[in-house]
């Protein structure tokens, strides 16, 4: 396959201005990128929609190459999700209360061991970004080909590479 048929996947958080920022600092014409974006980039299951996603991706748009992408900002900050949730819904803590049971009583279909853990996004960028590359990196209907890179873009727009 020639280059400018090469397609490049890139998994990002909903941060404004990637696209252009990614393009720019890794030469890929827009053209050849395929982005999935999530609230954070980061894989809560191996077989859940996002990786279904990534892996639909790779065979049907002959991808080769795969960023994880991930910014720190405010979104990062830790919030008690549930408590907001609660605030926001009265009704919403025996909702809650019966979805723990499920997270604590039903493994290995749910990520996490409570709703709190399964919505947190304050973890560090880089070690979300590290774990979902894990996840990639190990799926067995992800060829051995594929390149797999971790960047964290700061609120200045500047990049980091991550490293496994």
């Amino acid at each position: 396959m020639d280059d400018k048929n090469k397609k490049t996947l890139f998994l990002t958080d909903i941060g404004t201005g990637l696209e252009s920022i990614l393009q720019q600092e890794t030469n890929i014409q827009p053209e050849n990128m395929l982005i999935i974006q999530g609230y954070s980039p980061v894989i809560s299951h191996p077989y859940g929609d996002i990786m279904r996603s990534i892996i639909l991706a790779i065979y049907q748009e002959n991808i080769e190459e795969i960023f994880v992408v991930g910014t720190r900002d405010k979104r990062n900050d830790s919030t008690d999700i549930q408590s907001l949730l609660i605030s926001e819904n009265k009704g919403m803590k025996n909702k809650l209360n019966t979805v723990d049971y499920l997270f604590k009583n039903c493994k290995p279909e749910f990520f996490g061991s409570s709703v709190r853990e399964w919505l947190d996004v304050s973890e560090d960028a880089a070690e979300s970004i590290k774990k979902s590359m894990e996840i990639i990196r190990r799926h067995p209907l992800v060829p051995d080909y594929i390149k797999l890179h971790g960047l964290v873009v700061d609120k200045k727009g500047e990049l980091a590479t991550v490293h496994r």
